[in-house]
């Protein structure tokens, strides 16, 4: 099996910017970088294994295709459709936000 590559859409880079820039502010640079990490794993996994996420927010939006894989040891979710040759990353959200009105954004 061969593994698609992860494209992130710009709002998606901003809702890691963001993120890693509180946790550096809030909780220090070793945080960040966990994070950092936590998000490279949850990439890892997708590419490997795209149906593996959750639809759950895919019929609530009424996005079909659309699935999320949480992070490890952070409430952040990444938002993804897998497509022909590429995993697309449309948003990376924490978990308590309004999710249908976040994900209308961008």
């Amino acid at each position: 099996m061969t593994s698609k590559r992860i494209l992130r859409r710009a709002v998606a880079d901003r809702d890691i910017a963001d993120a890693v820039i509180h946790y550096r502010d809030e909780a220090g640079e070793k945080t960040a970088v966990d994070f950092a990490e936590a998000l490279r794993g949850a990439f890892a996994h997708i590419v490997r294994y795209p149906a593996s996420g959750s639809p759950r927010y895919a019929h609530s939006l009424d996005l079909p295709g659309l699935r999320t894989w949480p992070l490890k040891r952070f409430p952040y979710l990444v938002f993804y459709m897998e497509r022909d040759d590429h995993i697309d990353v449309w948003r990376v959200l924490h978990q308590e936000r309004d999710i249908p009105k976040w994900m209308g954004e961008g």
